[in-house]
């Protein structure tokens, strides 16, 4: 798992970087890597999530990011092989991943 901190999402992320990560150690004891503060919809859009997004609309059809959270599958090829809605848990997709190996 990778995070990538946003502030397009009701402003939740405000701080630096530090402050971001500080917060997710110290709150969620986040162990995971934890990137500079980007932009994910827009013109702003980093280029990650240009490609992330791109062909990969979520459930209703939207390839915008709705909110924090959104997760996506990229296999060891560099290709997106699922997106996944922010109430989606790592564990669950971990329980997935037998089937995205497979194909």
């Amino acid at each position: 798992m990778l995070a990538f901190p946003c502030n397009q999402f009701g402003g939740q992320e405000p701080g630096t970087d530090e402050e971001i990560l500080d917060f997710a150690r110290s709150k969620y004891d986040a162990t995971f890597p934890m990137f500079s503060k980007i932009e994910v919809n827009g013109d702003g859009a980093c280029d990650l999530y240009r490609f992330l997004k791109a062909g990969h609309p979520d459930d209703d059809g939207n390839e915008d990011v709705a909110w924090n959270f959104t997760k996506f599958l990229v296999g060891r090829d560099g290709q997106v092989l699922a997106r996944y809605a922010p109430q989606v848990t790592p564990e669950q997709i971990a329980a997935e991943l037998p089937r995205h190996l497979e194909s």
